[in-house]
């Protein structure tokens, strides 16, 4: 029997619960979500990224991300409100009770969209159709009369095709992508709109003439995969199919942490550092962040790892300043750290260390029901300014230790340098450990108080 899951999407979530706490406050005013408006980080100050956006200002080309200033400049005329985050923690709660009073499998996905498993209501898609886009306009129906906001439902057999469904025409519609619709409704898209498939990833599959999901459908995994990598090629070999078989789950399992990991093809150092990390920190950002934004975490910490071609494993952490999943966030913090690992007196290649693994992981995993929430809740200037100070003090502490660890190192290697070239001009018995020179002399300080005492045997023997 095939499965039938709905996900449901808040439409422009953010900008539609700030619309009505706004009207809650003043029912005269204007409803944001009917003129161009944004919500946004600094409204005082002008700063800042856009969160969310209405209808009316993305039919304008404005996006979710774009700095205040650009959008402005796209929008002279763009309202912009603050968020209220305790107010969309809310509405989120009261979304979730009514998708919860319609099936007993409801996954949350984030703040703003649930996946849920409606089989036990449905035993042939095929011939109860009507009666499965009945409930789906249903829960809509409650939605917006209840709440007050419109959402979008995408149906299929699986998770994947149900969440690129609700991701078609919006606001307020019901989308269908069955098997049997992919080649009309899926395989034209862009392979950049498939889920999971972040920039550099698209750019790559650009590059070798991949444009559409279906051509992606069309390309053997093995080509995929040498495009992508192993892992990432075979799963948009069967994302573009369509394939996906995990079950919609109350309670989703989360790892405690993430990472990712490549065996240089050709030891990085000194010399070709420059041109061959950035590159593969930006592939292995990319993964990472492809697997947090899968699993709906954000991370905490990053952490990076480097075998040398001595065999060492070296690693380093630090606190990201906001939890995040953004691949961009992820390598920039990747490259401070392997800059601090790498350069400098103390740092690896000073040693003549070369790389032969380079890795980079997530730690300190955000909880997944307030992820979206989190993206947006940067700390306030002092509390930017306490984590950089202790920052700085914990990196000069450590910087101290670490420099007084590379002083007794170099002093043992010039101590063995001097050493070897003395054993090897006056033979191996001219310099003796200090040890090995007191257990000498105690050893003849011993025969020479034995010799009395052997006479004296001696004479009496006579």
């Amino acid at each position: 029997m095939s499965r039938i899951v709905f996900h449901i999407d808040v439409n422009s979530a953010f900008l539609s619960w700030s619309a009505l706490e706004r009207l809650e406050q003043n029912p005269d005013s204007i409803d944001l979500r009917t003129i161009p408006s944004a919500v946004a980080g600094d409204v005082a100050s002008r700063r800042g990224v856009v969160t969310a956006a209405s209808i009316p200002a993305k039919r304008l080309g404005l996006k979710s991300g774009e700095p205040v200033s650009a959008a402005l400049r796209l929008c002279p005329n763009l309202v912009l409100v603050a968020s209220n985050f305790s107010y969309y923690r809310r509405k989120s709660v009261a979304f979730l009770e009514i998708l919860n009073r319609h099936s007993s499998a409801v996954e949350q996905f984030s703040i703003d969209e649930a996946f849920l498993d409606m089989s036990a209501r449905f035993s042939d898609r095929r011939r109860e159709e009507a009666a499965i886009r009945a409930c789906a306009a249903a829960i809509q129906t409650e939605i917006r009369e209840t709440l007050g906001f419109t959402v979008n439902v995408g149906i299929s057999e699986n998770k994947l095709l149900a969440k690129m469904a609700s991701d078609f025409e919006k606001p307020d519609k019901i989308h269908t992508l069955w098997p049997e619709e992919l080649s009309a409704k899926f395989y034209p898209l862009p392979i950049r709109s498939l889920f999971g498939v972040g920039g550099q990833s698209a750019e790559k599959l650009l590059r070798f003439g991949i444009h559409t999901i279906g051509e992606a459908a069309d390309t053997p995994c093995e080509i995929l995969q040498r495009i992508l990598g192993p892992s990432a090629g075979k799963s948009v070999y069967q994302s573009a199919r369509g394939i996906n078989h995990s079950a919609v789950r109350r309670e989703r399992p989360q790892a405690k942490s993430h990472s990712v990991e490549r065996t240089t093809t050709t030891d990085i150092e000194k010399r070709n550092a420059a041109t061959e990390l950035p590159p593969l920190l930006s592939e292995l950002a990319e993964e990472l962040s492809s697997r947090l934004r899968k699993a709906n975490v954000r991370a905490e910490t990053l952490v990076i790892i480097a075998k040398t071609s001595s065999f060492q494993r070296h690693t380093r952490q630090q606190r990201l300043l906001v939890p995040s999943n953004e691949k961009e966030v992820l390598e920039a913090s990747a490259r401070e750290l392997f800059s601090a690992l790498l350069e400098g007196e103390e740092g690896l290649f000073s040693k003549r260390e070369a790389l032969r693994l380079v890795g980079i992981g997530a730690a300190r995993l955000e909880d997944p029901q307030y992820q979206q929430l989190s993206l947006f809740s940067l700390p306030s200037a002092e509390e930017m300014s306490e984590a950089k100070q202790r920052a700085a003090e914990a990196a000069a502490e450590a910087e101290k230790r670490a420099a007084a660890e590379a002083a007794k190192a170099e002093k043992r290697r010039k101590l063995g340098e001097m050493q070897a070239e003395i054993s090897a001009r006056y033979g191996d018995k001219a310099l003796l450990r200090g040890g090995a020179l007191l257990s000498a002399a105690h050893k003849e300080t011993q025969n020479a108080q034995a010799v009395p005492e052997q006479k004296g045997q001696h004479s009496a023997e006579l």
